[in-house]
Formats: structure tokens, sequence, C-alpha cells
């Protein structure tokens, strides 16, 4: 069961990403885009005794211990094992995850790529010692170092699955069967009133990927790096898209019953809405459109000032595991992170289903990552739209 509740909470105390200083002399010291200063954090030098307790945020269903069904438990295990009590706080969004983080209470975090950059640049979290993460030899390589999880190729996370964005539609309405985002912005759609689409400022992307791929003239090298001129054509495509929106959804269980009941029947999806709804018989299928799709991966990331930093490491290490991982990926509904995985999962297709081997498939997807002002596609001559302005956009567009 996929949980994800991503709205424009994410914008409230957005981080001003710049100067931001502190911490030891040993850890981090690199630059991101546009030369931001990285903070001065070490990262854990040598694995020690584990505290006796770890203290998590996470999306719900990555930290299940049999509370919400007795077969899914993959916390028991590791408590009995290390003797690291887990104690979980479940959040609703990236914007309250970050706020829990900078408490200092917390000590691990499953940090989306819109929040992952907030708390490096916030001195939140510390680099990672993938030495002291023995399962991190078998992630995926095309998960590590990449933009939300590290910074200059420095690591501030253990990588946790991957899922894309995809287009879904009703097999026995659409037709011709759609190849392209096209469908879903095409003025003279003959399915008005029944496209659905992704309630978050994030979707912005999604029609910035589409433009970046129609418009090259536009200029857009990545759909999170939007300069003025760039982020209007975006804006403006969603604007028109909004008179041909049935509804919007952000909760995945109310787009299986309007796939289902035909309300919507062309419009962004994730996998484990297909599977579900094709599972309620619905007459769905999903693609990845030919421009590639935005999608989203999660990391595990410790924080700077966390009380139980031993335990941190020996939980991080043991949610990547291979059994672990393979747990919550199908529980969950995405492609797990490490590739022992995929022999571990009880349904022995679930990794071709959510393509968790296919680099090829990975890489047309542009995961979900902060848009700061210091563009993210490495141009200085310009100032890109931060988070904040995507929220108040997103306001707009949807009126």
């Amino acid at each position: 069961m996929r949980h994800r509740f991503l709205t424009a909470a994410f914008a409230a105390g957005l981080l001003v990403l710049a100067g931001c200083g502190g911490g030891g002399d040993s850890g981090s010291k690199g630059s991101g885009p546009g030369g931001i200063s990285v903070p001065k954090i070490d990262k854990l030098a040598q694995l020690g005794a584990g505290e006796g307790a770890v203290n998590i945020v996470s999306w719900a269903g990555y930290v299940e211990d049999g509370s919400t069904d007795p077969k899914v438990d993959w916390v028991s295990g590791f408590e009995k094992e290390t003797g690291c009590k887990v104690n979980n706080k479940v959040a609703a969004t990236s914007d309250e995850m970050v706020t829990l983080m900078k408490t200092g209470e917390y000590d691990v975090v499953s940090a989306s790529g819109d929040a992952s950059l907030r708390l490096i640049y916030g001195g939140d979290v510390a680099p990672v010692n993938t030495d002291l993460v023995a399962n991190y030899k078998d992630v995926f390589d095309g998960l590590k170092n990449k933009q939300w999880n590290s910074v200059d190729n420095v690591p501030y996370g253990i990588p946790h699955g991957r899922g894309a964005n995809l287009l879904m539609y009703r097999t026995d309405v659409v037709k011709p069967a759609p190849t392209s985002w096209g469908a879903v912005f095409d003025a003279n759609s003959p399915y008005q009133g029944k496209i659905t689409a992704y309630d978050s400022p994030i979707y912005i992307a999604d029609a910035a990927l589409y433009l970046m791929k129609t418009k090259p003239e536009l200029g857009i090298k990545n759909p999170y790096a939007l300069d003025d001129n760039q982020f209007k054509a975006a804006t403006d495509l969603l604007t028109a898209q909004n008179k041909m929106i049935g509804e919007y959804w952000s909760d995945y269980t109310k787009e299986v019953q309007a796939f289902k009941a035909g309300n919507s029947v062309l419009g962004t999806t994730w996998q484990i809405i297909t599977n579900l709804a094709q599972a309620d018989k619905a007459p769905v299928e999903a693609i990845l459109p030919t421009e590639g799709a935005t999608g989203w991966s999660d990391t595990w990331m410790i924080s700077a000032k966390a009380k139980h930093p031993n335990c941190g490491y020996l939980w991080m290490n043991h949610i990547i595991s291979p059994k672990a991982n393979a747990a919550v990926a199908e529980w969950f509904g995405e492609a797990p992170a490490n590739k022992l995985a995929c022999a571990e999962t009880a349904d022995k297709n679930f990794c071709k289903t959510f393509h968790a081997d296919d680099e090829a498939y990975f890489a047309n997807v542009w995961y979900w990552t902060t848009p700061i002002a210091q563009c993210l596609d490495g141009r200085t001559d310009v100032t890109c739209k931060d988070y904040s302005a995507w929220t108040q956009a997103w306001t707009t567009i949807k009126g």
C-alpha cells in the first residue's frame, strides 16, 4: 500500500539555501548548485555499540512492526538482533519531515527528493559513511550519488526505493492508446472533464518535462530548474489544462475508485495504483510516455544531531537488507533499492513489474528534487524559481 500526501504544505518554512555553516572539520566541504556552501558536518568514523533505541521519521508503510498487519513486520526482528528499540513517527508531508528533523529529536528520516536538499543545506543531516553500511554495496548504481542524495559525490543518505509517475488510461474509452503526455495537455481532447492530475506544486515539473521535449527552444534542461520564461511556459500550460481536469488527486485510493467508476479516464498515476485498479477489474493500462516522466526516490538520512547514531546506522543497514527491502517494497508499492531484494519478494514478478533492475527505464525518469533559486542545471547567469514560487503558482493554477 502506498501512502503519500505531498501537498502545498511543502513550502511552509522552505529553507533559503544559501551560506549555511556549522559542524566539524572533516565532513562534507563541497559546494552544491550555484556554489551554495555545504555545512561542514562530520560523518560517523566508526560503528560502535548500539545505544538501545533509534528515533525515526518515516512515510507510513516504511516502518511496520506487525501492528498494521501481523504478517507485515520488519521491525521486531531488528530490535531483537540489535537491542535498538524502534520509535517511529509517521509524517504526512515532506515539510513535516523537515520540521521534525530540525528539532534534533530524531535520528533517521526517510526523506524524499523534495526534502533532502533542504535537510542537507540546512545542516540537519550528516554525510553518510557508506563503509559502515554493509548492504550499501548491493544498492543499484542508478540510485547512488544523485543530485537529491549527495553533494560533490559525497553521499548524504542510503537509497531506499524508487518509482515513476506514469500515464494511466481506460482502455475501453481512450482510443487510440496514448503514447505521449500530450494526451493530457491537448486543448481539443475528447476526454475533457475526465482527465486527472497529481495535486501538488511538484506537478509543475511534469509540464516542464513535456515542454523540455516538445519545445526545445525554451532551453529547459532540467524540469526542476526553471527560469522566469520557462516557468511561465509551464504554468501557462497547466492553467490551460485546468479547464480539462475533472479532479486533482493526492490520495491514491481515490484515484483507483475514480478510474474504476469512469469518472477519470486519463491522467498521472503510480504503478501501485494501476495494479490495484486492475485487481478491481478496472480496464486500465499505464505507460511511461515517449517524453519520459518525473518520479521519486526516497533516501534514509542520518541526523546531524543524532542521539543514537549507531542504532541509526544499524537501522539503515537493516532496512535496505535484501529481505527487509523486499518486504517494504511489496507492502509500499515501489522498486526496491537493493538489487538482491528481487530474489526475496513473494511475487516473483514484482521487480519486473516495477522495473527494479531496468536502468534504461529509469534513465527516462526525472526524480523529484527541491527547486531552488540557484538553478539545479548549473546555470549561474539566471535565477530559477524556488519551491515557494512553485507553491504560489500552483494555488493560482487551481483557482
